[in-house]
Order: C-alpha cells, then sequence, then structure tokens
C-alpha cells in the first residue's frame, strides 16, 4: 500500500496565535475587531474566528492555522506569505508579523533551519518585527 502513496509538492503551516512578539510572546487576549481571512489557490484556514469573538486569557492562544501548498517550497513560501499579509486581525496582537520575519529570513529561505532556528536567528528576527 505505501508504494502507492507519492509526495508531490510542499506545504507550509503557520500556527497563529493571540500573542505578543515584542513582548517575549505574552498572551493578547481581547476581543476580535475586524477579522479577514485569506484565500486563494493553495491556501487553506483552520480558525474559529470571527469579528466580535472574545479570546480569552485562559486558554490555549492558538486563533488560526494557514496551510500553505506549492509545486515546490519556493511557491508554498510565496503562497504563505500572501496569505499573511491578506490576513486581517484587528483587537488583538497576533504572530503573523513574526511568521513574515521567518519567511524572509535568509537562513529559512536557505533551507538552514533546525529545532534551534528561532533561538539562534531570535535577534534577526525580532529586529525585523520591530525595526529601529
Amino acid at each position: 500500500m505505501q508504494e502507492q502513496v507519492h509526495a508531490t509538492g510542499h506545504a507550509l503551516e503557520c500556527r497563529i496565535n493571540a500573542e505578543s512578539p515584542a513582548h517575549g510572546f505574552r498572551p493578547s487576549p481581547g476581543r476580535v475587531s475586524r477579522y479577514r481571512a485569506p484565500g486563494g489557490p493553495g491556501v487553506r484556514v483552520d480558525s474559529h474566528l470571527y469579528e466580535g469573538y472574545t479570546v480569552p486569557p485562559h486558554y490555549d492562544s492558538l486563533v488560526a492555522k494557514i496551510i500553505s501548498h506549492g509545486a515546490d517550497r519556493g511557491e508554498a513560501i510565496a503562497r504563505m506569505r500572501r496569505a499573511l499579509a491578506e490576513t486581517l486581525i484587528e483587537g488583538i496582537e497576533t504572530t503573523i508579523p513574526f511568521h513574515l520575519a521567518i519567511l524572509a529570513d535568509p537562513e529559512f529561505l536557505a533551507g538552514r533551519v533546525d529545532t534551534r532556528f528561532v533561538e539562534r536567528r531570535q535577534a534577526a528576527l525580532e529586529q525585523a518585527v520591530h525595526p529601529a
């Protein structure tokens, strides 16, 4: 059976949290005043958000998962960048700027990632999210 499975393309998933990357990823609960999900080819969104929803302070801060798929890694990254740029969530802070910084990071783009990537690149990522 396994020989019938053929991998095609590349996929990325960004977990969007109600957190403030500028403040050590502290939770950002509150009322969502505006929400617009991304769409288009190769983009999927799993979320429970809607305008008027209140993100509670005592539970998991995950508010959405955005998944992109492309013929190759470059196309999946381009689609994810577009999807994140299209996403509108107002009233709370989210990790979207942090994800965009990762997707623009030269080390990430070169495929030099491992489980310590964020730790190694923390200063550069913070600078990209909040330029001086």
